[in-house]
């Protein structure tokens, strides 16, 4: 069954660092060959998010051939007024295709009245169409992405026949709000997972069905409240709703 609040769009740019954890430690970054799950996740989120809502990452496809370009990068010493030389790996002239969906946050029974699916979905659509609300970046800030509508399975991709694994890598972070087990509920929990593609498609599971996860720390979500932090769909009744959220930034 076609789930009726799907966007799907283009997404690229000059360059992306998906950063490896594992090369964070010695302070010269490298990227994943491909993005991943949480960094759709931010992009997606980018372009239109509330709390009411989380972002369900369904499908990626990889649109260009992976190749990579190492940078010579001056990162801030914050020990000493010295200058310092690391070099960051990045991907080179990417695209992607996603093909993304939401569903209300259950954990935030607090916006139970929010949850209006059409408002959301329109609304998402036409940021979009925009180029996102925020800022889009490929996995870091120095990495400038753009976004444009555009069906998923459209053009023809640099990886359509092929299949490839990319073998463990991070699948993303639960945080509080989001957590479906109830062991991790009020917890920060870091998720990995095997990655493959196929036919020059990744399909992602989702947060919850991964199976290599470890929990970081205690932690809480924030909480909202209506006049406060926090404006919703009553707000505006009998008002021109769908023509004024360009103006009121977070509050629709």
């Amino acid at each position: 069954m076609e789930k009726p609040n799907i966007i799907e769009y283009k997404v690229y740019g000059k360059y992306a660092l998906f950063t490896d954890p594992l090369s964070k430690t010695g302070g010269e970054k490298f990227s994943y060959q491909i993005p991943t799950y949480q960094a759709l996740k931010g992009i997606t989120e980018s372009i239109y998010w509330k709390p009411t809502i989380t972002w369900i990452i369904d499908d990626c496809r990889i649109m260009k051939p992976i190749r990579t370009e190492s940078k010579g990068m001056r990162p801030i010493r914050y020990s000493s007024d010295k200058n310092d030389l690391s070099f960051y790996t990045y991907l080179s002239d990417v695209e992607y295709r996603v093909r993304a969906h939401f569903e209300w946050n259950e954990n935030r029974v607090d916006l139970a009245h929010d949850r209006n699916e059409n408002k959301h979905h329109e609304i998402a659509k036409r940021m979009l169409e925009r180029g996102g609300r925020r800022d889009i970046f490929l996995g870091t800030r120095e990495c400038q992405g753009y976004v444009e509508p555009w069906g998923f399975d459209e053009d023809t991709g640099a990886y359509d026949n092929d299949n490839l694994s990319f073998g463990v890598m991070v699948h993303g972070i639960t945080y509080p709000d989001e957590a479906v087990r109830e062991e991790e509920k009020g917890k920060m929990t870091v998720r990995l997972w095997n990655a493959q593609m196929r036919q020059g498609r990744i399909h992602f599971p989702r947060p919850e069905e991964c199976g290599i996860r470890r929990i970081l720390r205690e932690a809480s979500e924030k909480q909202f409240e209506a006049g406060r932090n926090f404006s919703g769909l009553q707000e505006f009744e009998g008002g021109d709703l769908f023509g004024m959220d360009e103006g009121f930034g977070g509050n629709l």
